[in-house]
């Protein structure tokens, strides 16, 4: 099985890790370096397999599944927040709203999914009072929650491993899922430089 993680993992990851922002609590991830992505003979499937369908719940109270509605086909932003963080969370909440901004009219074409580290806190009106008061409530923006399960499964698929909702880490992960194109990007970095990658994942992949 460990074997078979590996090989997903390979198969829908290519993953450039930088020192995440720093503050109490939070997990650092060390530096690695960046490897080729393997493609899947089968494609989407092999996404699917390893991402899950597994059900969470918006801001909103709607259910979706993970892969098949909220990153299927898309070029996405994926970050790891819990709602009672009083210091990085709301911080790089702020940075991705000027990421936004930034866009300009490419805003709509790019996804942004926040996942709670804290499901038993956060429930799915936690979440909309937060996106209310951080100013970031929109249809191209989901804050997504489940029950602790749930959760930690969704979570140990894109890296994270959680004992506490404090030690997530604060990396940002971008990838247009289609094409497998993936990597990390650190919270600190200037938000017209997290807009650029972004813009950039939304071009045609050359032969292709």
């Amino acid at each position: 099985m460990k074997a078979l993680a590996l090989i997903f993992l390979t198969m829908c990851f290519c993953l450039i890790s930088f020192l995440a922002f720093s503050h109490e609590g939070h997990e650092q991830p060390a530096p690695a370096t960046a490897t080729a992505a393997a493609q899947p003979a089968s494609g989407t499937r092999d996404a699917k397999t390893w991402f899950t369908d597994t059900p969470l719940q918006d801001q909103n109270g709607n259910t979706l599944r993970f892969y098949s509605d909220a990153l299927q086909n898309r070029v996405v932003l994926l970050n790891v927040i819990f709602t009672s963080c009083t210091d990085a969370c709301p911080l790089i909440t702020q940075k991705l709203k000027e990421v936004r901004e930034a866009l300009g009219d490419k805003a709509d074409g790019i996804t942004f999914i926040s996942l709670t580290s804290d499901p038993l806190r956060d429930t799915p009106a936690v979440l909309k009072a937060y996106t209310l008061k951080q100013g970031v409530d929109g249809p191209h923006w989901l804050f997504l929650t489940g029950d602790k399960a749930q959760m930690d499964l969704v979570l140990g698929r894109i890296g994270q491993v959680i004992p506490s909702p404090e030690q997530h880490s604060t990396q940002l992960i971008v990838g247009d899922v289609a094409n497998k194109r993936w990597s990390k990007i650190r919270p600190d970095a200037p938000a017209a430089a997290i807009a650029q990658r972004l813009q950039l994942l939304t071009m045609p992949v050359a032969g292709r």
